[in-house]
């Protein structure tokens, strides 16, 4: 399978803290990844030099081929990029949020985009609200719309249902799965019921480094003489321990 991303020796250190310390992976297309860690592992701050927001110290991240660093305008029209918070300004409408970003990206059919993003993100009742107003649900529907709009190769979804019912959990989770099926994502959780829910695989990420990283099953295995394992149960003997097995 075609290699989509690809993060090489990511480093960033922040003063005298190693928020992220050599992580290196890849995934192709067609693949979710999962990629776990307790609060401070590091994992937003490798999402962020994924998409160009921050500059690592050494290493960089490859979209489709092309160095975040190097070429960064041709890496970034690959990819898809939900934030923390998924932050937007508050006083558009959703609908003017969304013609903004078909705007700056040049899509040359807006209207279809934004159409086809909209019916994906379930929006059509909120399109006239100013984002301000939105539920924290309907906020992270319409950055998840946002990232989508162009139709990405490539798509890095932090906590993306962060926020939502359960109904729109599935929904979300749903829409991923199909998303999926010719795009390498990469999506930051906390949520472990996510990883069985839509992940082919998972990383967990300690003190900014990898410290497992497989199917769910293999990192269940990680367990020893637990079959039964949750993945909480997992990631808490992962991260509480010096159970540093890399599975990949």
């Amino acid at each position: 399978m075609q290699t989509l991303l690809e993060l090489d020796k990511l480093y960033k250190t922040f003063g005298h803290v190693k928020a992220v310390n050599g992580i290196s992976l890849s995934v192709p297309a067609g693949q979710v990844l999962g990629f776990l860690g307790p609060n401070g592992a590091g994992k937003s701050t490798t999402m962020k030099m994924v998409a160009g927001f921050l500059e690592p110290d050494a290493g960089t991240a490859r979209i489709c081929g092309t160095d975040i660093l190097k070429d960064p305008k041709k890496a970034k029209a690959s990819l898809g990029y939900l934030p923390e918070g998924a932050p937007a300004w508050g006083e558009m409408t959703v609908l003017g949020f969304l013609k903004f970003c078909a705007s700056v990206r040049g899509l040359p059919d807006a209207e279809s985009a934004i159409g086809k993003a909209v019916e994906r993100t379930a929006l059509q009742l909120v399109l006239g609200q100013s984002i301000e107003t939105l539920s924290k649900g309907f906020k992270r529907r319409a950055g998840l719309a946002q990232a989508i709009l162009h139709e990405p190769d490539v798509l890095v979804l932090d906590e993306p249902t962060d926020g939502l019912d359960p109904n729109q959990k599935h929904q979300v989770r749903q829409l991923i799965s199909d998303l999926a099926k010719d795009r390498a994502i990469i999506i930051s959780t906390h949520i472990l019921e996510e990883v069985d829910a839509v992940c082919d695989r998972a990383v967990i990420i300690d003190k900014g480094g990898v410290v497992a990283d497989g199917t769910a099953d293999e990192l269940r295995a990680l367990l020893p003489g637990r079959d039964d394992a949750t993945l909480e149960e997992v990631f808490h003997h992962i991260t509480t321990t010096d159970a540093q097995e890399d599975l990949s």
